[in-house]
């Protein structure tokens, strides 16, 4: 079973790679554009993506909605740095406790607040659908609304 883990956070790992280097063709201008009314800036993307890792991990561990909230309302990323720097130290975090879970851990099945369940590889899973979700919106804000290719590899 480590080694479908492993695999997993190496493709994980791809995506938080591919969006630093997309987080380092933005200017600080970037951020506040928000193509969609009523929908996340650049800025606010870049920052939900900078937090995934840890907060599904949270998700996947049977946080509540409030500590949800408390969580969210604590990690406020300001400039392209912090973002950076969170999404790698998220990442890390969320790859050093994967590779702890025992077999037994990875099957057992956990609920998320909202009541969807899945099994602690399958939440894994789902944190990689995440990643590469929003990665890809970001690309294509910075493409189709900014008018700026990033020009970096979406797969490799």
């Amino acid at each position: 079973m480590n080694e479908y883990i492993k695999s997993v956070l190496n493709q994980i790992h791809i995506a938080v790679n591919s969006t630093i280097d997309i987080m380092d063709k933005l200017e600080t201008s970037d951020l506040a554009i928000q193509p969609t009314e009523n929908k996340l800036s650049i800025g606010q993307l870049a920052a939900h993506l900078s937090l995934i890792c840890q907060a599904d991990l949270l998700i996947s561990n049977e946080a509540s909605e409030e500590q949800m909230s408390i969580f969210y309302s604590s990690n406020h990323l300001q400039t392209i740095l912090e973002m950076k720097e969170t999404l790698l130290a998220n990442y890390n975090l969320l790859e050093n406790r994967y590779l702890e879970y025992t077999k037994e851990e990875l099957m057992q099945t956990t609920t998320s607040y909202w009541g969807v369940s899945y099994t602690r590889f399958e939440w894994l899973l789902e944190i990689s659908s995440h990643l590469y979700h929003h990665r890809g919106q970001l690309h294509a804000m910075l493409v189709h609304c900014v008018g700026k290719d990033p020009e970096v590899a979406l797969f490799e």
